[in-house]
């Protein structure tokens, strides 16, 4: 599989390519989890990130890990090492952001999806929280 996708309730449509060279174990056990539905918050500390500390709990190493994102960029973290702060944690940078310890970087937004990513970002920012759907493309 290339890709996922998140919608929202109001059927807006955002596209990701998975990092399948970079973090193939954690792209795998990703698609493995899908489809589900969970409900993203806007970060307070990371920057323009959108997130829950309710992601699929996926036993997988830690790898391709960082705190430095780029703008689309999306993170899984690891359940090990079991002193990572951002254990269980899922989270979409839809600009700026800087993660508070090292998760998992494993794909990114189609760049022609990034200006409604930034929509979705700011609306939950604004409005707070919504449900968004996670689905293979």
């Amino acid at each position: 599989m290339t890709g996922f996708k998140i919608s929202t309730e109001r059927n807006q449509v955002v596209r990701f390519h998975f990092y399948s060279s970079e973090a193939p174990v954690t792209t795998k056990a990703f698609i493995q989890q899908l489809p589900f539905k969970r409900v993203l918050f806007h970060a307070r500390l990371s920057g323009q990130e959108i997130w829950t500390d309710d992601a699929p709990e996926i036993d997988i190493i830690q790898e391709n890990a960082s705190v430095f994102t780029e703008p689309g960029e999306i993170v899984l973290g690891p359940l090990k090492p079991t002193r990572n702060k951002t254990s269980k944690c899922l989270g979409i940078y839809y600009g700026d952001g800087k993660g508070l310890d090292g998760c998992n970087i494993f794909g990114k937004v189609f760049p022609e999806d990034l200006p409604l990513l930034k929509q979705i970002g700011e609306e939950i920012w604004k409005n707070g929280s919504r449900e968004l759907t996670f689905e293979l493309l």
